[in-house]
């Protein structure tokens, strides 16, 4: 099927970029991205978007399903997309779409997936697939189809060779960082910005799938849908000095922090075991410092990447046509919490992302910020919502904002089978109040005891050799309102604030007041005053849990009874 009047898509990601590093999202340590303030004025910003996992396979599966881990079954980053899982990709690709995949995949690894996606040209971390220094990463897929790289190959491997050292030397200080002097061009950012330059070029000409001299048999003028993914500002932190010096670590606004938050018998163990391994307390503040001004600087470097592909998209006569999101899989602890990098807590550092959809000549409005509380699993039903390929409950059929109503293509009982639903302002969707996320497969708990067990010093390379173990452990689950959070474990010991050794207690609840305490440095799940609120909050959990237990919808009756010619 092929319908050149639905509008494209450019799905672009990036990588581990929390919400609060950009200025839009926090005044106090966030800095400028002109290019996605340029998007978010063109667009509506949602300032609570919650990732359903903070994982990188968990939450870019679930965003590409519209389903939580726990019914995709990607729990883990070694758990890929399942094969013949209903998945956005397929959807559009059964309907005309020319797709395409530019970055890092991290998601896609069955052949009947990949055969789904015409143009894919992946790059991550360690450069291309399986030859830099993630070579036993799962998820990458060697290989391009569609188009060649525009930048050598030799020449990215030589750009992305640094990033081995960082990785391998990150003990003391904890995690280490480079301000680099190679050519600005063989960083994966440009690359991937210079690749979907080429992309949109080729579309516009009609020769997408032409050999790499841009002769031969094009896919046409279908319609596109392009996932363009980042892998930055995820560590290994490597960034060029023009952009490093944009930020110097002296003028670094570093986030608020309570010394004792991991001593004073408040945090639950697993939030130890982290700052463990991971708190920089015996860094120099010049070190923490230079660590966030690389962070920041990447997150620019970004942004001007995706500033080059906004200005092509004009040049080209495309934005008109064509929606486009943007957001993160998930984010990084930047400083806050006195860490950097990630792991299985649920801070906002790490759960709460950046998200923009935009499309000002199909009728979404611009310069708005709606302030409610949203997921990503909620992108792929508002994309097919707004291009007219599904409706779903209370929304209409085949409602588009630009008025033009058009024949759905997923039947009710698909649309059933998402758990996400389009957003708020963007769609007549209502506005909904909590968001969740979740975190471990049911394993066992990696605990202190377990942890003292590893030589010191601590460092990155014990995330490393303990990240299967912290991300397999339990079955956390969060919710979030706009005023409280609230945590829990229901495979954990207690959950309840109970005397431990080792300056802390072992599984515990965790609960923050958002209204006083935005940077979340203090527990208070066992203050009596709270009782009300954490009943609130379990109810809100168990209503979700109960609404997404189904990995498969049941078939429902369309009838009060069997009809008559039953």
């Amino acid at each position: 099927m092929s319908n050149d009047t639905r509008p494209n898509v450019l799905f672009i990601m990036a990588d581990q970029m929390k919400a609060s590093i950009l200025r839009m999202y926090s005044w106090e340590i966030g800095i400028e991205t002109p290019s996605l303030e340029r998007l978010a004025d063109e667009g509506v910003r949602f300032e609570h978007a919650i990732t359903p996992h903070p994982l990188c396979v968990p939450a870019r599966t679930s965003m590409m399903t519209g389903r939580y881990p726990h019914s995709t079954g990607c729990r883990r980053n070694e758990t890929l997309m399942p094969e013949n899982e209903q998945h956005v990709f397929r959807i559009w690709k059964d309907n005309g779409f020319t797709t395409g995949l530019i970055g890092k995949n991290h998601c896609y690894i069955e052949p009947g997936d990949l055969e789904l996606i015409d143009v894919r040209c992946e790059i991550s971390h360690g450069g291309l697939p399986l030859q830099g220094i993630f070579s036993d990463y799962k998820g990458e897929i060697p290989g391009t189809s569609g188009m060649d790289w525009v930048v050598p190959e030799t020449d990215i491997n030589i750009g992305h060779e640094d990033r081995k050292s960082l990785r391998d030397n990150a003990q003391s200080p904890r995690i280490a960082y480079k301000v680099s002097d190679n050519p600005e061009e063989n960083f994966g950012t440009s690359i991937i910005a210079a690749q979907t330059e080429e992309y949109l070029e080729r579309y516009s000409q009609g020769a997408l799938g032409a050999d790499s001299s841009g002769s031969g048999s094009g896919y046409g003028r279908d319609p596109f849908a392009l996932w363009v993914s980042f892998p930055d500002p995820h560590e290994p932190y490597e960034v060029p000095r023009r952009y490093a010096d944009m930020f110097p670590p002296e003028d670094v606004a570093m986030p608020p922090q309570r010394t004792d938050e991991y001593t004073d018998g408040t945090a639950p163990e697993r939030n130890r075991v982290l700052a463990r391994m991971m708190r920089q307390t015996e860094d120099s503040e010049e070190h923490r410092r230079g660590l966030v001004s690389v962070y920041q600087a990447m997150t620019r470097f970004v942004d001007d990447g995706i500033g080059r592909i906004l200005d092509k998209l004009d040049e080209l006569g495309l934005r008109e046509n064509t929606i486009i999101v943007f957001t993160a899989d998930h984010g990084d602890f930047g400083g806050e919490h006195g860490m950097a990098v990630k792991g299985g807590v649920f801070y906002d550092a790490l759960v709460q992302v950046p998200l923009i959809v935009s499309w000002p000549a199909g009728g979404v409005p611009q310069g708005v910020v709606d302030a409610s509380m949203t997921s990503t699993i909620d992108i792929v039903p508002t994309l097919l919502e707004l291009q007219g390929l599904a409706s779903f409950a209370g929304i209409g059929d085949g409602w588009a904002r630009n008025g033009n109503r058009k024949q759905v293509v997923l039947t009710e009982a698909q649309t059933r089978h998402m758990q996400g639903r389009p957003l708020p302002t963007v769609t007549p969707a209502a506005p909904r109040f909590a968001s969740f996320s979740e975190y471990g497969a049911g394993g066992p708990l990696f605990t202190m005891d377990l942890l003292n067990d590893f030589p010191e010093p601590l460092g990155y390379h014990t995330i490393i050799d303990t990240l299967w173990a912290r991300e397999a452990e339990g079955r956390r689950k969060m919710v979030r309102t706009p005023e409280w959070k609230y945590v829990t474990d229901p495979r954990a010991r207690g959950a309840t604030l109970t005397s431990g050794s080792d300056g802390g207690p072992g599984d515990v609840d965790e609960l923050y007041d958002l209204t006083k305490d935005p940077w979340e440095l203090t527990n208070v799940a066992h203050l009596p005053e709270n009782a009300s609120v954490i009943s609130e909050m379990r109810s809100l959990l168990a209503g979700w849990m109960i609404d997404t237990e189904d990995p498969v919808p049941v078939e429902v009756p369309e009838t009060v009874g069997r009809s008559a010619s039953d």
